[in-house]
């Protein structure tokens, strides 16, 4: 890559993340990686390792907070799957893809021949990098509001996914993987007159009882309670805290 494609391409970069960095050598070291700085020792003082230590923790806590901030309805361990799928490497490799962070990588000649622009690895380390970066040149409500951009559409897309894939599904292949049984159902009680009928359904691993929801149908509760189950064994696998049946 020469310089004037490299110019070329970050002012394009920088107009995809509405950003402008006042001191372009940050942006320069964020967009380089280990390999570049092997090859060219007499050139590049540093690679973009530093800053992707830096901008994976602000990326985490800008994540965090909106999502504490934008789901207030979530309890804690669906706020945590929630952030997790948000930082994970491969939706910030694909939202580094999107802006053209690849096709302006400073990459060794081997890294290179090796695909090294399109590798999730690289381009997620990258992103992080350029949010590290925005963080020095900017401060933090500048790295803040470039990261906050892409969290909706990747979070809506997320959940729509997660919606597709019903919680009762995800806690019987959870249950089968881990604990080798399966989710048992009972409807605890009905209340209501019959055209509003609302229904308490228990879901159980073995003889204990993991979650309780309500809902106007059998099914509705009993995904409701496998909803609150799943939300129990994320944030705590071990067995200590679920209920037993009396």
């Amino acid at each position: 890559m020469t310089e004037e494609q490299s110019g070329s391409g970050v002012d394009a970069l920088q107009r995809a993340l509405g950003y402008r960095f006042r001191d372009s050598t940050l942006l320069r070291r964020a967009l380089t990686h280990p390999s570049y700085v092997n090859e060219h020792p007499e050139h590049v003082a540093r690679d973009n390792q530093r800053l992707e230590f830096l901008g994976d923790a602000v990326i985490d806590f800008v994540a965090a907070a909106w999502v504490y901030s934008n789901y207030a309805e979530f309890a804690e361990g669906r706020m945590t799957r929630l952030r997790a799928a948000l930082v994970r490497t491969e939706t910030l490799a694909q939202l580094a893809r999107g802006v053209g962070i690849g096709r302006v990588l400073w990459l060794g000649r081997g890294e290179e021949e090796a695909g090294g622009r399109t590798r999730n690895p690289n381009l997620c380390d990258a992103f992080e990098a350029v949010v590290g970066a925005i963080y020095l040149d900017g401060g933090m409500a500048a790295a803040q509001a470039v990261v906050e951009q892409f969290l909706g559409p990747v979070a809506r897309t997320t959940l729509d996914q997660a919606a597709d894939h019903d919680a009762k599904s995800r806690l019987q292949e959870w249950s089968q993987a881990e604990k080798k049984v399966t989710p048992r159902y009972r409807i605890v009680s009905e209340r209501g007159p019959d055209h509003a009928k609302v229904f308490e359904a228990q879901v159980l691993l073995g003889d204990r009882v993991v979650g309780q929801g309500s809902g106007r149908s059998k099914q509705a509760a009993e995904q409701d309670a496998a909803e609150a189950a799943l939300e129990l064994l994320m944030s705590d696998s071990s067995s200590g805290g679920f209920v037993r049946e009396p």
